[in-house]
């Protein structure tokens, strides 16, 4: 099994594919300015107390306020609440917790109402991402975590993965953190920290401890809605939790991000630096590795699969559906029930592929192809969890209802990954009326007369379709190239998933230069 992750860094998106064995099996998209990523930690003001939910809602400085239920505050709020208040009031001078008398843990059925006021300042940190019409879902249980270990302030636990099954060696992990770990500190020893030395263990904790340090100091001049800590970018975020010896590739295709995850990979894994590979080909990174295609054939209403059967997947405000179909797939020597089984393994298989890859959430229903025996129900669900095994995201599986139905929660932390496969006509744009496409080279040289004499823009990059592109770089004395000397140097590029007639102008700083 070899892993491989591809980046693609684009003007205002970094969108990340993660393969197994050349298969997608995980795609995500961010903005490169993106905020209220899960893991960053805010300093929030309680706007309002909602009695009957048991909640508050706080402004942490998204467009709707983040939810905070009362379950969600954790039982050391009231520490958290007091360290924060002391820093503000510039009470302390120091992020350690050696001499910080903790306050006693608030009862599992309390009241919101007992911890928080409105106008009250809280340190708070994502849970959830913005999802739909809702604003992010906040938590007061920080957490921060590293390569091997998870470190949770305000606590004296120390836990261990439950996938590390040797007795020993959990012990050993145990003992060691003890040894080594802060006053003030609990710990959640991650599986991959399973056989790893002290050394290695330290140097993660140290980086935490860092990190804290880090809050400490942003907190003490912070006035709400700020954010006081950033959780790492998605990319290193995967690395962290997913790096092994089975990742053999590391592909970006931007110098500046190549050059960070190459100190992050030095700092978690010195010995993988060596598989991070900047790519420089005249393609687009996602062509050269297969990636679009399979977008391409993996998004949408219907999946086909390799037999001939596909799935039918449509959503809903409540829950997720999706259907098994055998299409074409029936072996005429075969029964109906060992047809129908065959079908229902190979689209479990693909059902986990898809939660994976559309981060789907919530509630989802498989219909799969009704099975008359009870041993065939049995082992499409076995193979069903098997499938989900991989799958980072809390989820649980039900067995088959008497209707065939399999029932599936899947944690939703962010939302779902949606990537529209069906392109507009590129000449009407679903108008039905056209501009003469002869006049598209005017209209641009024009645009970029404005930007570069009327503007004064210097290294501006035109983006452009593939097709529109090579047509500017054809010749022995290219349109690509008079326009790189008669405006200011600049630069046409191809990008891939523009329509054909698609333009558009990025500054040097690569922000988009609206018309």
């Amino acid at each position: 099994m070899n892993n491989e992750l591809v980046i693609d860094v684009q003007p205002n998106e970094v969108s990340i594919a993660l393969l197994r064995d050349k298969r997608l099996i995980e795609l995500h998209k961010g903005k490169n300015n993106a905020n209220f990523a899960v893991g960053d930690i805010f300093l929030g003001r309680v706007k309002k107390v909602m009695v009957g939910l048991n909640a508050a809602f706080v402004d942490v400085g998204y467009e709707k306020d983040a939810f905070l239920h009362y379950l969600d505050l954790g039982p050391q709020v009231l520490s958290l609440n007091k360290y924060s208040r002391s820093i503000l009031e510039k009470k302390l001078n120091s992020s350690s917790l050696d001499n910080f008398s903790l306050e006693k843990e608030i009862p599992k059925d309390g009241k919101v109402s007992q911890i928080l006021q409105s106008g009250q300042q809280i340190l708070v940190q994502v849970a959830k991402e913005p999802i739909s019409n809702k604003g992010p879902r906040i938590t007061s249980e920080l957490s921060l975590a590293g390569r091997y270990i998870v470190l949770v302030p305000f606590s004296d636990k120390i836990s261990v993965s439950q996938k590390i099954k040797k007795s020993d060696e959990r012990n050993r992990l145990r003992k060691l953190m003890q040894s080594i770990l802060p006053k003030g500190f609990g710990v959640i020893i991650r599986t991959v920290a399973e056989n790893k030395t002290v050394a290695e263990l330290h140097n993660d904790l140290n980086d935490l401890m860092k990190k804290w340090d880090n809050l400490f100091k942003e907190l003490q001049g912070a006035t709400p809605p700020q954010k006081v800590l950033g959780e790492i970018d998605r990319s290193s975020a995967m690395m962290r939790d997913m790096l092994n010896a089975s990742f053999n590739g590391i592909y970006i295709n931007d110098k500046k991000l190549f050059e960070e995850t190459k100190n992050y990979l030095h700092s978690i894994a010195p010995d993988k630096e060596k598989i991070l590979k900047h790519f420089t080909g005249n393609v687009p990174i996602f062509d050269n590795y297969g990636v679009d295609k399979q977008i391409k054939a993996l998004f949408g209403r219907t999946v086909n699969m390799k037999s001939g059967a596909y799935l039918i997947i449509d959503h809903t405000e409540a829950m997720h559906v999706i259907d098994v179909n055998s299409g074409n797939r029936a072996r005429s020597e075969n029964s109906q029930e060992t047809n129908a089984f065959e079908v229902n393994l190979e689209a479990a298989a693909e059902v986990a592929r898809q939660l994976r890859l559309r981060d789907m959430g919530g509630i989802i229903v498989v219909d799969f192809i009704d099975l008359h025996q009870a041993e065939n129900r049995k082992a499409l669900y076995e193979r069903l969890r098997d499938e989900m095994k991989a799958d980072r995201a809390k989820h649980n599986i039900l067995p088959p209802s008497k209707f065939g139905l399999i029932q599936i929660t899947r944690q939703r932390v962010r939302p779902e990954m949606n990537v529209e496969i069906l392109e507009k006509c590129p000449s009407c744009g679903g108008t039905g009326e056209i501009s003469a496409p002869i006049l598209l080279l005017d209209q641009i040289e024009n645009n970029l007369r404005y930007i570069t004499k009327e503007q004064n823009q210097k290294g501006v990059k035109l983006f452009v379709h593939p097709f529109l592109e090579a047509y500017l770089a054809k010749g022995m004395w290219p349109l690509k190239r008079k326009w790189y000397f008669k405006y200011n140097s600049v630069k046409v590029k191809a990008a891939n998933t523009y329509q054909y007639l698609e333009y558009r102008f990025f500054n040097k700083e690569d922000e988009e230069i609206k018309i």
